[in-house]
């Protein structure tokens, strides 16, 4: 039996979603998740890897959700390179910042995004080798940000140690450019849990200096674009027991959009999918 393909977006409360997406009125904390998990079941938090949430925080998250929502986060800057840090305390610190969420049980995955200079090496096996035992039992997803992984003649090398080590790799969209810190486009499921990120196409953002993520991630998909993943994910869905697509072209509401259009095409392909719909509106009451 395929796996449902649950889609959701980076973010619910990004800049572009409060100024575009989200009704009037629906403006507190509490109210614009309550209004995103009523059209998505699972969504990604990408806030901690600029700072760790206080664990209050993370505990009304959950409080908030339906039972059955998904979490998936981003792993803090110091835990993939991005800051200088002793890679067990930031992880310590990480799982001490999201307990409450962990705890609750709605956080499945930890998204480990490496810096650029994380190039494929011995040493750079290594340190990913520790990763699973320090996240054990969520699920560690591996998004490079260095080509050298995903060159053609890496590819099966890189793919295998992931499975090897019980690392989920993180297939992307992403411009079609010679940047070595844009890797190409594969799809592929080295763990039962595969994940896609949609970064948008905009080659001219990408690496654009002193630009906001707006900026790199400013990109509203049309349906041929997105087409084109429809039979990749569906591939996903029958070769692993949990897959999750995620928006990352978080400029406006233009996640949430492309969401609902790739949910389209999945329904006209006949694939199971989640997410990415109105949901019915309120029957009126009689008294």
């Amino acid at each position: 039996m395929s796996a449902t393909v649950r889609l959701g977006t980076c973010s619910w409360a990004d800049e572009g979603l409060l100024k575009t997406w989200y009704p009037r009125g629906i403006s507190t904390a509490a109210a614009r998740l309550g209004y995103y998990a009523e059209r998505f079941d699972t969504v990604e938090v990408d806030s901690p890897f600029y700072a760790l949430p206080a664990p209050e925080v993370t505990g009304r998250w959950a409080q908030r959700t339906p039972d059955d929502f998904v979490f998936h986060v981003k792993a803090h800057a110091s835990m993939t390179g991005h800051e200088p840090a002793d890679q067990e305390a930031a992880f310590a610190a990480f799982r001490e910042a999201l307990a409450p969420l962990e705890l609750s049980g709605k956080l499945r995955a930890v998204l480990l995004q490496y810096h650029p200079r994380f190039v494929k090496s011995a040493a750079a096996k290594e340190e990913l080798g520790r990763v699973r035992a320090l996240l054990d039992p969520l699920v560690p997803l591996v998004e490079f940000r260095h080509r050298s992984w995903l060159e053609p003649w890496e590819q099966t090398d890189t793919l295998t140690f992931l499975e090897q080590h019980g690392l989920a790799y993180v297939s992307v969209d992403a411009p079609a450019t010679r940047a070595s810190n844009v890797v190409p486009r594969v799809a592929a499921a080295t763990h039962a849990l595969a994940y896609v990120r949609f970064h948008g196409r905009n080659w001219k953002t990408w690496n654009i200096r002193g630009g906001k993520s707006s900026d790199r991630f400013d990109w509203m998909y049309a349906p041929e674009e997105l087409a084109e993943w429809v039979a990749p994910v569906g591939r996903l869905a029958e070769e692993a027991d949990e897959v999750y697509a995620l928006f990352n072209n978080n400029k406006d509401d233009f996640a949430p959009r492309s969401a609902v259009i790739f949910r389209g095409l999945l329904d006209e392909a006949g694939i199971d999918a989640a997410g990415g719909i109105e949901p019915p509106p309120e029957r009126p009451t009689l008294f």
